[in-house]
C-alpha cells in the first residue's frame, strides 16, 4: 500500500491535522535555512565578593559522650556485731571526715575491756610491777619468786662448802656431802624454773596488754565514721536493727571531685593523650566546663570498640551531680589546618551541599563535603583545593560571568 493510499483511509479531520503540522515544521526550516538570525538569549553577570582558598588553623576536634560518676563511692560496714543504738544521717546528708554515722550498743563491749584490764593488772602483779610500771625495764631476776629461790640456792650452796670442808677431816661420811650436793642441785633446778616462771609472766602480759587495746578497739568499732568528706548515697539500715559483722550499713560518696568518663571510638586511640583538653557540656545543666584528661584506659573496649577516658572536674560549688549525662569536645590537635569557607558561601538544596566557584571569569557548581562548623565558618573536607575562589555569598551565585566587587580574604581562627 502506498502513502496516499494510506493517507486517504485516515479520517479528515486527521488528514487536516497532519497537514497543519507539515506546513509549520516546513516554514520554519525555510526561515532558519533562509539566513534569518535567531535571536539569542544574553549572557548573565553576577556580581559579588570573591575569596581565596587557604588553608587555616583549625584544630581537630573529637566529640564523645560520657557520663559524671563520683571522685570515691564507698560501702560502709559494719566491723563488730551488735544492736544499732542510733543512726544520725540520713540520705543527702553532707558528712565531714569522722563524723559519726552509725552507732551501735557499746555495753558489752565495755565490759569486754574492763575484764581485758583486769587480766592484764593481775599479770603485772604476778611479777611485781605497780601501776604505771614499765615491763621493759623489768629485771626476771628482780621479780620475788625469783629472790626467793636464788637465796635458797645461794644457802645450799654454802652447805655443801662447808660438808666439804668437815668432810676433809672424816667429821662428816661421804653420804652428808651426798646428800648437801644433791640439794644444791635441786635449788639451783628451782631457781632456774623461777626466772622461766618469770619470763612466761612477762609474755603473759605482752599477751592481755593486745587483748586490751584490741577489746578498746572493738569498742571504739560500734561507732562507725565517715572516712571522708561526701554525701550519704544510701541509708540500709534504721535504730534497732541487729547487724552482723561486715554487714552494709549505708554508702557514702565523694562529690566535691567528680569524674567525667567517656571514651572514644578505637580511630582516635593512638592521639588521645593525657593533659589534652576537653570541653564539657551537660544535657540537664547550661554550665560548660573546660577540663583536662587525667587517665585513660591502658586497654581498648572489646565490644564497641573504643577507648575509656577520665577527666576529673571540681565541683566544690556542688551544681553538678553524679549520673548526669554530657557531650565533651576533645581537641585531639589544637595545631591542625583545614580548609574553611564562611557559611554564607554553601548552598543547599535538595540535601546538597554546594558552592559557586569562580573558574576562568565564569560562577561554576560545585558540590562539596562538610566537616565541623563554628562561629559562622564551615569546614570543607572534599571537593575545594588549596588556591581555587569561590563566591562568598552563595545564594546570589547563578550560572554566568563574574565581576568581582572586592576580594575577601578570611580571618585566622586564632583571631
Amino acid at each position: 500500500m502506498s502513502f496516499f493510499q494510506a493517507f486517504r483511509k485516515i479520517p479528515s479531520r486527521a488528514r487536516l491535522i497532519f497537514a497543519l503540522v507539515i506546513l509549520t515544521a516546513t516554514g520554519c526550516r525555510d526561515r532558519t535555512e533562509s539566513g534569518k538570525k535567531v535571536e539569542s538569549v544574553d549572557e548573565v553577570v553576577v556580581r559579588g565578593t570573591e575569596m581565596t582558598i587557604e588553608p587555616m588553623q583549625w584544630p581537630k576536634l573529637v566529640k564523645c559522650q560520657g557520663t559524671l560518676v563520683a571522685d570515691e563511692v564507698t560501702t560502709i560496714s559494719a566491723k563488730v556485731a551488735g544492736r544499732i543504738a542510733e543512726v544520725p544521717v540520713d540520705l543527702g546528708d553532707i558528712a565531714c571526715l569522722d563524723d559519726v554515722l552509725v552507732q551501735l550498743d557499746p555495753k558489752e563491749f565495755q565490759l569486754l575491756l574492763e575484764h581485758a584490764d583486769a587480766q592484764l593488772l593481775q599479770a603485772r602483779s604476778a611479777v611485781g610491777l605497780k601501776v604505771g610500771d614499765p615491763v621493759e625495764g623489768l629485771n626476771p631476776d628482780n621479780a620475788p619468786p625469783v629472790r626467793e629461790t636464788k637465796a635458797i640456792w645461794d644457802e645450799a650452796k654454802k652447805v655443801v662448802e662447808r660438808i666439804r670442808q668437815l668432810s676433809k677431816s672424816d667429821a662428816i661420811s661421804i653420804a652428808d656431802l651426798d646428800l648437801a650436793e644433791s640439794a644444791e642441785r635441786v635449788a639451783s633446778a628451782r631457781f632456774s624454773s623461777a626466772q622461766n616462771g618469770v619470763r612466761e609472766k612477762i609474755v603473759l602480759i605482752a599477751v592481755q596488754s593486745a587483748l586490751r587495746d584490741l577489746a578498746h578497739q572493738r569498742l571504739s568499732e560500734t561507732t562507725v565514721r565517715a572516712p571522708f568528706n561526701g554525701a550519704i548515697e544510701s541509708r540500709l539500715v534504721a535504730t534497732g536493727t541487729f547487724v552482723q559483722a561486715g554487714q552494709p550499713l549505708m554508702s557514702i560518696a565523694k562529690t566535691s571531685v567528680l569524674r567525667f568518663r567517656g571514651s572514644v571510638p578505637e580511630r582516635f586511640a593512638q592521639q588521645l593523650k593525657t593533659g589534652m583538653q576537653l570541653e564539657l557540656a551537660f544535657d540537664l545543666s547550661d554550665q560548660i566546663r573546660t577540663v583536662s584528661i587525667t587517665r585513660i584506659s591502658p586497654s581498648l573496649d572489646q565490644v564497641n570498640r573504643s577507648l575509656v577516658f577520665e577527666a576529673k572536674i571540681d565541683n566544690q560549688d556542688g551544681k553538678l551531680r553524679s549520673g548526669l549525662f554530657s557531650q565533651g569536645v576533645i581537641q585531639i590537635n589544637p595545631e591542625a589546618e583545614a580548609i574553611v569557607v564562611p557559611v554564607s558561601a554553601l548552598v543547599r538544596f535538595a540535601g546538597v551541599d554546594k558552592v559557586w566557584t569562580i573558574v576562568e571569569g565564569k560562577l561554576k557548581e560545585q558540590v562539596v563535603g562538610l566537616g565541623r562548623q563554628t562561629a559562622g565558618l564551615i569546614e570543607i573536607q572534599k571537593g575545594l583545593v588549596r588556591g581555587e575562589s569561590l563566591l562568598v555569598e552563595g545564594k546570589d551565585g547563578r550560572t554566568g560571568r563574574f565581576e568581582s566587587n572586592i576580594q575577601s580574604v578570611l580571618p585566622n581562627s586564632s583571631d
